[in-house]
């Protein structure tokens, strides 16, 4: 038994290890960039050209497709009456592709007579060059509407349009499913926009530049707060980052692109930058910015703050501004950018603005996505990516499944070596009885085995007989064990 025993001990170690080595995130390579990086718990869903053979999409999911040029794809959603439903689709053109103005995709939900709910688009304009690039569609369930507020079958349709001159190759799809969490008192909500707040830019952040490096999608986006950050960003390449802000709070963002001496070639739309909000719906870009090798700048348009009712707004970058958590930013190199100054990184500064003072979330209970909590601002003030913060969680759940699994152990022993006693002092006296110090010596010679690395099996070091130390075998722990 007390082999069997210690072959369970080994076992639970070797477990121990394999776990540690199968962390998430643990096959990037410090400071390797890579293509974009799809969430790995993606599912992979093939779309239809024919509505009525659509695969179901469900809440809280996401979901990697394929969509060709001229593609009209459809997908399935099961809606009650009293849950608003989001759908996003982040395009992805593959490696080495072309892009034209107008190329992108439209997202649309629709019920089942075709009548559309909403949709967006998302499209290569003046930045003619392949980036990911994000859209989404909703269901509102709304007092006043007729349209779209029954239960029942609605089709999600991505429709992708590329010109001739683009290349033909497949694009993939980052699909993601998110219900918005229940009102506290839906009566209570204002149903209009607020036709006033602040659009004056703040006064630029003032702590010191700090270095972090963006992401590669927004499963990986690095977490950015108020505050100036380097990065270096090369030619084609795009950055993500994200910025956690809270209910009546607005976002600020300024990049700066460091001079480059190699050349004073103008490059017209060189780098493009956007903002998406937490449910991946697109929110709002600037004009791309143009490069002649000396520091070049661009911002944001100021937004309004984060609130329910901006969705009444009938401007997209308004009505995106309604709900609370992570804001994604993301910045593109223009690719023609090499053939001037080469294909090396430019240096590259963020200047991030949270303003206003976080208000009282409007949903009953946990909000998930839609929600900024206070580790969600630990981790923008660290600059945690999102494979890095659930590398860190696992780790602590190791850490203390180590710490638990070590003190189980531990009274184990202690347990053990009670028992050992016990029977010493009950043993009957004669030349083969342990008593007293020998006893004592069989349990500390119990416990010192587990030490050392014992094969299951062996009889190890603490067996009786030649080379044990001249003490008898200790029996092992009672039969119930």
């Amino acid at each position: 038994m007390r082999q069997r025993n210690r072959g369970r001990v080994a076992l639970a170690a070797v477990a121990a290890m394999c776990a540690a080595a199968a962390l998430p995130g643990q096959a990037y390579a410090a400071g390797e960039d890579a293509a974009y990086t799809f969430d790995p718990r993606a599912k992979t869903v093939s779309g239809a050209e024919v509505s009525t053979e659509a695969s179901a999409l469900t809440p809280g999911s996401v979901y990697k497709s394929l969509i060709k040029r001229g593609e009209k794809l459809y997908y399935r959603l099961n809606l009650d009456a009293k849950t608003d439903a989001y759908v996003s689709a982040v395009a992805v053109p593959r490696d080495g592709g072309e892009v034209a103005y107008g190329d992108g995709i439209k997202v649309s939900i629709r019920d089942s007579t075709d009548r559309q709910c909403s949709s967006q688009d998302a499209r290569f304009e003046s930045a003619e060059f392949p980036r990911p690039i994000a859209a989404y569609a909703y269901r509102n369930v709304e007092k006043d509407s007729s349209t779209c507020q029954e239960a029942g079958t609605y089709n999600v349709l991505i429709e992708r349009e590329s010109k001739a001159t683009s290349s033909p190759g497949e694009w993939d799809l980052e699909l993601r499913y998110e219900s918005e969490p229940k009102l506290k008192s839906a009566g209570s909500m204002p149903t209009e926009a607020p036709e006033n707040w602040p659009s004056a830019s703040p006064e630029p952040p003032t702590a010191a530049p700090q270095q972090r490096s963006g992401g590669t999608s927004y499963y990986d986006a690095t977490s950015l707060g108020t505050g100036e950050w380097h990065d270096d960003i090369a030619p084609g390449q795009t950055r993500f980052y994200r910025v956690p802000v809270d209910w009546g709070q607005q976002i600020f963002a300024t990049a700066d692109l460091s001079n480059n001496n190699a050349s004073d070639e103008y490059i017209g739309n060189a780098l493009a930058m956007s903002v998406d909000n937490p449910a991946h719906g697109h929110v709002d870009d600037v004009s791309p910015l143009s490069y002649s090798g000396k520091p070049a700048s661009v911002s944001l348009d100021p937004l309004p703050p984060v609130a329910y009712e901006n969705r009444y707004d009938s401007t997209s970058s308004v009505s995106a501004m309604r709900f609370a958590g992570w804001y994604y930013l993301s910045v593109t190199l223009s690719p023609k950018i090499a053939n001037s100054y080469g294909d090396q990184a430019i240096p590259l500064i963020l200047k991030i603005k949270v303003e206003g003072k976080a208000k009282t979330s409007p949903y009953a209970g946990g909000a998930g996505t839609f929600s900024v909590t206070q580790d969600d601002r630990d981790m923008a003030e660290s600059g945690r990516s999102g494979p890095e913060a659930a590398r860190s969680s696992t780790m602590k759940a190791v850490g203390v499944a180590g710490i638990s699994a070590g003190a189980v152990l531990v009274l184990g022993l202690g347990v053990w070596t009670l028992l050992a006693r016990r029977r010493a002092v009950a043993a009957p006296t004669g030349p083969a009885a342990m008593a007293g110090p020998e006893a004592f010596a069989a349990a500390e010679g119990v416990a010192a085995s587990v030490g050392p690395a014992v094969a299951p099996g062996s009889n190890g070091p603490a067996a009786g007989g030649p080379g044990g130390g001249g003490q008898p075998p200790y029996p092992g722990p009672p039969q119930a064990w």
